[in-house]
């Protein structure tokens, strides 16, 4: 009786262990069936007359941002639309990689205070606010992943990007400058 016991026991741990993995892993093992831009009820991005694509940095292309130092372009990013509570809330959630190539954009009906955190986010992100004019009004730079400390806008914005953390020490980006898409 007490052998059977111990297989018991053996099987359960084997049984929880083996659903921790995969719990973990499920981000990289499973990818999400999104709407397209040309499915959804979007304002910010002109709907395409090619469905959004998977590529293989992980991200659904629904758009692109560009940055614009004196109205002129200097880089350009793909991006996912966050422009409902749900997208929003998840943003970059659960993402083990994120490309220098990508971002999100995250849409909201009005110019207000914003504020972010890293909860559940694994990499460091460096998030850009954005006013309703699309001038970037303030950048929480390397924000640390796992955090659950408020990263606020200091200002109204209603346009969130996020990319990765160093992305606009490197690229160059700052306050002032704005936002195309």
């Amino acid at each position: 009786m007490r052998n059977r016991r111990s297989y018991f026991s053996y099987i359960l741990l084997a049984v929880f262990v083996l659903a921790g993995a995969l719990y973990l892993l499920r981000p990289l093992l499973v990818s999400e069936n999104r709407p397209t831009s040309s499915e959804t009820n979007t304002t910010a991005v002109a709907p395409s007359s090619t469905p959004a694509t998977i590529s293989s940095n992980g991200i659904t292309k629904e758009g692109e941002v560009t940055f614009l130092k004196n109205g002129k372009e200097f880089k350009t990013i793909d991006v996912e639309v966050a422009e409902n509570d749900a997208e929003r809330q998840k943003g970059l959630m659960f993402r083990p990689y994120l490309a220098d190539s990508v971002g999100m954009l995250f849409v909201f009906d009005n110019a207000t205070p914003q504020s972010f955190w890293m909860k559940n986010t694994m990499i460091s992100l460096d998030i850009i606010y954005v006013d309703q004019n699309k001038k970037i009004v303030s950048i929480q730079k390397n924000a640390k992943p796992y955090s659950e400390e408020n990263l606020p806008s200091y200002g109204n914005a209603q346009y969130v990007v996020e990319v990765n953390g160093g992305y606009c020490d490197k690229y160059g980006i700052g306050i002032g400058d704005s936002i195309a898409f």
